[in-house]
């Protein structure tokens, strides 16, 4: 497996630019459509409907419930993934945990999928919870899997910037940059991973000292490394 980070540098940048192109758009359409007696225009929330009268865009904060929306109908969920869970049972009783709403921005397909929100504590992805509210960009696949996103993550004491890629098979990329030192870049395929970066003591569960450099590990287990920190 490869990388490169030019790639990476400009597909944030393409992250950062549609999302201001799209907060532009949206700020447009509400001051052409109305506006009140002191120049701003109010709401809670907006539902922007296609040619079929099919739910597309949600902004509100939080954005609003739409009937078309596939995330939060959970009788189309059981339909669509019932075949594919093997307990589909007790995958819908943690699915109920699980964050859908956002302050911000849905983009629907004529599906009801989500393919693209924008905002403060964005949903959980599909397989599980997130380890802490993200603000920032999520895509998603034609049916509404998150595939990438670029998001600043808030705990109580800190904050951690990620950009991530993913494949269907769950994550494949990820760039990250940890308040707490840890930087740097993890890829994984199939278990395969690789982590080229710094992490101190104790942030990853392979190694007790400080890190920095270029480890690999399969199966939970560590193949090789080059750890400049210890001289290995």
């Amino acid at each position: 497996m490869s990388m490169n980070p030019e790639r990476l540098t400009r597909a944030v940048r393409w992250l950062q630019a549609y999302a201001v192109l799209m907060s532009i758009a949206l700020i447009v359409m509400f001051f052409r459509s109305g506006a009140t007696t002191d120049g701003v225009l109010r709401t809670r929330g907006l539902i922007i409907e296609d040619e079929a009268g099919r739910e597309r865009i949600l902004l509100g904060a939080p954005i609003p419930e739409a009937a078309n929306r596939v995330r939060t109908d959970t009788a189309r969920l059981r339909a669509l993934w019932g075949p594919q869970h093997p307990d589909i049972e007790a995958y819908m009783a943690s699915y109920e945990d699980y964050e859908h709403g956002a302050n911000g921005l849905v983009i629907l397909n004529e599906d009801g999928f989500d393919r693209l929100i924008l905002g403060e504590e964005t949903p959980d992805p599909h397989v599980g919870k997130r380890i802490a509210p993200s603000t920032g960009l999520v895509v998603h696949d034609r049916i509404g899997f998150e595939r990438g996103g670029f998001g600043v993550l808030s705990r109580e004491d800190s904050d951690f910037v990620v950009l991530g890629l993913d494949s269907s098979r769950g994550e494949a990329v990820s760039l990250i940059a940890y308040d707490e030192g840890m930087v740097g870049v993890f890829l994984n395929e199939g278990g395969d991973v690789m982590f080229l970066g710094k992490a101190p003591a104790g942030s990853m569960s392979y190694y007790d000292e400080p890190f920095l450099g270029l480890t690999f590990w399969r199966g939970g287990e560590v193949i090789h490394d080059l750890n400049v920190e210890d001289g290995t």
